[in-house]
């Protein structure tokens, strides 16, 4: 088995879409509204804002793949938020359901700590729908810490998680 992770560039964009809008339905199917999932899953949508994305070069986002075929995807920038401009913020990992559970997801979560650390970052935040429990036991399991910081997005409470690369 081979597992590489690369830089997405332009052109990937039906790849990245394809892992998010699959990996929301099999997450998020019981957290947020039907309507909210049909509108967050419109592929034609998610293929537009990744182009948009890679064009702008807002965030950095990676692939990984298993003997060439892309499984996993991850995504992160400069933290969103003023509050915490010396932050970076980890907007998305996302993998197919088939593999969850065997470590790939982990694969990523290291080298994406390490690209956050080689561009200058030592906290990192992001986050998560707090009924999305399996995905929080996943972040904790790498070092984040949960905030008292919550929102709402697509009508479902979100918590911030924290992790600092000094401790």
């Amino acid at each position: 088995m081979n597992i590489t992770i690369r830089k997405a560039k332009l052109g990937d964009e039906k790849t990245l879409s394809y892992i998010q809008t699959e990996s929301w339905k099999s997450a998020f199917a019981d957290i947020i509204s039907a309507k909210n999932m049909e509108r967050c899953t419109d592929i034609a949508k998610a293929e537009a804002m990744y182009e948009n994305i890679l064009k702008s070069g807002y965030a950095d986002i990676s692939i990984l793949e298993i003997d060439g075929k892309p499984h996993c995807i991850a995504s992160w920038s400069k933290a969103r938020n003023p509050e915490f401009s010396d932050h970076a913020e980890l907007i998305c990992i996302h993998s197919l359901c088939d593999n969850w559970g065997k470590g790939y997801g982990s694969i990523m979560m290291k080298h994406i700590f390490e690209e956050i650390k080689n561009s200058g970052y030592d906290k990192v935040l992001l986050w998560v729908f707090e009924k999305n429990n399996r995905a929080r036991r996943f972040y904790e399991k790498h070092g984040f810490e949960l905030t008292d910081n919550k929102h709402i997005a697509f009508d479902a409470v979100e918590v911030m998680y924290f992790k600092n690369f000094n401790n």
